[in-house]
């Protein structure tokens, strides 16, 4: 949810979903916060290109000037969208599978007394 372009709302959409399904909120408000400051360019730049993936010839590239307009912002935002939305859902699949194969590898075996 740190990820999808819903500022402002982001931490309450993603305790509401983990209320939802009954997850560690705690770990829920700690993984929210990746779209801090020094991450967003970051963040922007990988979700606008991820969207190229989805625009096929109408992809956009990105330049940079100091005149920005509403065309270029509307010429742009669809990419980013798209892109957004992939990058958080790619992120939320590989941060699942990373945590499901560290549980495996580093479960305890329990002890029998």
């Amino acid at each position: 949810m740190g990820i999808i372009p819903i500022w402002g709302v982001q931490l309450g959409t993603a305790v509401f979903l983990a209320m939802l399904m009954r997850l560690n909120k705690a770990l829920v408000l700690l993984c929210v916060n990746i779209s801090i400051p020094p991450m967003i360019p970051l963040i922007l730049f990988a979700s606008y290109k991820a969207g190229a993936l989805w625009m096929g010839e109408r992809a956009g590239d990105l330049t940079f000037s100091s005149s920005i307009t509403r065309q270029t912002v509307n010429k742009n935002l669809e990419q980013y969208l798209y892109g957004s939305f992939t990058l958080a859902l790619s992120t939320a699949v590989l941060a699942g599978i990373i945590s499901f194969v560290l549980l495996k590898l580093f479960k305890k075996k329990p002890v029998l007394a």
